[in-house]
């Protein structure tokens, strides 16, 4: 069985962001050798996201809204009590669990073996600074 673990790092400049990743995705997959498989791809911080859609962007602008009525962003200690702990990021965190970790795709003939129009998405909830997102490739 082979292995291959690469780490990709985004500083999105906006404090809340939805980054297409596929082709990266497909990069560490090709440079992997699977044919055969499965390839995990997860946020590795409480304020980022991994999850799969559509690259459509009225859907992304949608997330977005509904992301922000379900947890607005409130810096203030009064909203989010783990803003009293001096962060401001409470809502991100909630942006987060919603969103969810990561996904894990198929590899299938050296592919990614993805349903009609899906592709893979970083959330970023908390941006402006470097974060890392982990692709773990795994088959035969």
């Amino acid at each position: 069985m082979k292995s291959t673990t690469e780490y990709l790092t985004f500083n999105v400049p906006q404090r809340m962001a939805l980054v297409n990743i596929t082709d990266e995705v497909e990069k560490v997959l090709r440079s992997s050798g699977v044919a055969e498989g499965l390839c995990l791809v997860n946020a590795m911080h409480i304020t980022a996201s991994v999850f799969i859609n559509d690259d459509e962007p009225g859907l992304h602008e949608d997330y977005k809204q509904w992301l922000e009525d379900l947890a607005p962003f409130d810096a203030s200690p009064e909203r989010y009590h783990h803003n009293r702990t001096g962060e401001d990021n409470g809502d991100a965190h909630h942006k987060r669990q919603i969103m969810g970790r990561e996904v894990v795709v198929a590899v299938t003939d050296g592919k990614l073996d993805f349903g009609p129009w899906e592709q893979i998405f970083y959330g970023e909830f908390d941006g402006r600074r470097p974060k890392r997102v982990l692709v773990k490739v795994i088959g035969e």
